[in-house]
């Protein structure tokens, strides 16, 4: 057992606090990921990953603007900005959103189907918005903090960007353009996210408040996958109303563009 923590640690044994959770808890970790990255999946278990994950994409902007909305500090503002555009994307710039749309466009899904998340897992769809409601209504540090899962994104995008391509004969480079933007954006935002969490959080209450969070962001991943394995893996027992293989299909379907 860990003794309690009694005194406030340095900024670096804190980022280290921080990566260990990662190390331990980070979805990259979980069971589907081995099968998805390692070209094991079905097609229809792909499908069902990229559908479910969009309703995760859909609220990126949502709970950062529930960030923004409560926070007097203009600078930040002025940082965390970009985050929303990134996906939401501006006028003649397409976002991330765009980018996850076309994934699943290559998968064969109908747009209007994808958008309208009714094919989603109730698990999926409760751990989302858990995670809207969490950035919302705890305090600012633990809200900045919980976005800290992008310091363990790259890795986890380099895999899925060769896994999927050589595992999958149905996976191009252009529907993985997502992951590869990313490469990009998530360090970005995770240096400046984790720079902010090692000067805010001095006091014992603080940093124990930011390992919680970052904790529960790991785990509201973790539960999506969860879901995910149990619909389409094992038991394979969808929940009523989730997606079957076959729904909200284009009817013309081929090899990914």
């Amino acid at each position: 057992m860990t003794a309690p923590q009694t005194q406030p640690m340095t900024p670096d044994e804190l980022e280290a606090a921080l990566r260990k959770i990662g190390a331990e808890r980070y979805h990259s970790l979980h069971p589907f990921h081995d099968l998805l990255h390692g070209g094991k999946c079905t097609r229809e278990q792909v499908q069902a990953w990229a559908l479910n994950r969009y309703c995760y994409q859909s609220a990126i902007p949502r709970k950062d603007a529930a960030l923004m909305a409560r926070c007097d500090d203009r600078e930040l503002r002025k940082e965390w900005l970009h985050r929303i555009t990134d996906h939401d994307g501006l006028e003649g710039e397409e976002g991330g959103i765009d980018r996850w749309l076309v994934l699943t466009d290559g998968l064969g899904f109908d747009r209007d189907y994808v958008i309208s998340k009714q094919g989603a897992l109730p698990a999926t769809k409760f751990a989302v918005e858990a995670y809207v409601r969490f950035v919302a209504e705890k305090t600012l540090l633990e809200a900045v903090a919980s976005s800290l899962t992008e310091l363990f994104a790259p890795n986890l995008h380099k895999q899925r960007i060769s896994g999927m391509l050589e595992g999958y004969d149905f996976i191009n480079d252009k529907v993985v353009a997502y992951f590869r933007r990313r490469l990009d954006q998530a360090p970005r935002d995770a240096g400046f996210a984790l720079e902010y969490v090692k000067t805010h959080a001095k006091t014992v209450e603080q940093q124990q408040a930011v390992l919680a969070a970052l904790t529960f962001k790991t785990e509201v991943l973790w539960a999506q996958l969860d879901a995910l394995y149990m619909a389409y893996v094992s038991p394979a027992m969808p929940a009523p109303g989730a997606w079957r293989p076959g729904e909200g299909i284009m009817k013309a379907i081929g090899a990914a563009a």
